[in-house]
């Protein structure tokens, strides 16, 4: 009796040594793990960003205020379904790659390195086709744009409120009159009169950023999916860290 419970107490003591040895992580391994939470709530926040502004542009699509017009677009339609389904994916991300960086799970951070990797296969596509087609996406834009723009004069919702002024600060332009745009005033850059007498129509402007920035929307796309690409090999460091435990647990005899 006393030699079986000798065998159980060593057995128990390589169990519990071979569980330390495979949650310890040298210093590289750490900052990646670090490095992957940070990345996995900024990634989340922003998926569910998107996801909270599609659907608010979808059932804001809704209503037609006081004059019965169809603006549901095909540009529209697909501006809205991309923001969806982009931050579904990213959220769906952003969770599995948390879950396995906190509870150092090799088969979440495996899926989640699967995932982020057709992420950035995505993004990279998605530059290049921006680039080799800006004119084309620059029109898509413009009439998904127009579109926003004719919505909120019919119904001065605050869903296409807030979309109007991520174009408006992004593109630094107005409405489509630019310096004597009259009905979406409220959505323009905040900035002085001499400084609101000098932005340009959005319409215009974003054509123009398209053809003559291309290679600068490719370097967005390209670096974002840079910080992906290292938060992919964060993933495989850490993945590649995590010891596989040799005991399996002791019997109770």
């Amino acid at each position: 009796m006393r030699a079986r419970a000798g065998q159980q107490k060593r057995a128990r003591a390589r169990y519990r040594t071979s569980e330390t040895n495979r949650h310890a992580m040298d210093g590289c391994a750490q900052l990646c793990k670090c490095f992957l939470i940070l990345f996995n709530i900024l990634f989340a926040l922003v998926g569910f960003g998107l996801v909270a502004l599609g659907m608010w542009l979808r059932f804001g699509a809704e209503t037609r205020g006081f004059f019965d017009i169809d603006l549901n677009t095909t540009q529209f339609n697909i501006g809205v379904m991309v923001l969806v389904i982009t931050g579904v994916l990213m959220l769906l991300v952003a969770i599995i790659g948390d879950c396995g960086a906190c509870n150092h799970s090799k088969g979440a951070l495996g899926v989640f390195s699967g995932l982020l990797f057709v992420l950035i296969i995505i993004e990279i596509a998605a530059g290049v086709m921006a680039f080799m087609w800006s004119g084309r996406v620059s029109e898509e834009l413009v009439k998904f744009y127009t579109t926003i723009y004719a919505q909120y004069l019919n119904t001065r919702d605050s869903s296409q409120a807030v979309t109007l002024k991520l174009f408006h600060n992004a593109f630094d332009c107005c409405g489509v009159g630019g310096p004597i745009e009259m009905f979406v005033r409220d959505t323009c850059p905040e900035a002085s009169f001499i400084k609101q007498l000098t932005y340009s129509s959005c319409p215009g402007v974003i054509k123009d950023v398209f053809k003559s920035h291309a290679p600068m929307v490719l370097g967005g796309f390209l670096g974002t999916a840079g910080i992906m690409l290292v938060a992919l090999v964060c993933s495989c460091v850490l993945y590649n860290n995590m010891k596989t435990p040799y005991y399996s647990s002791p019997s109770i005899y």
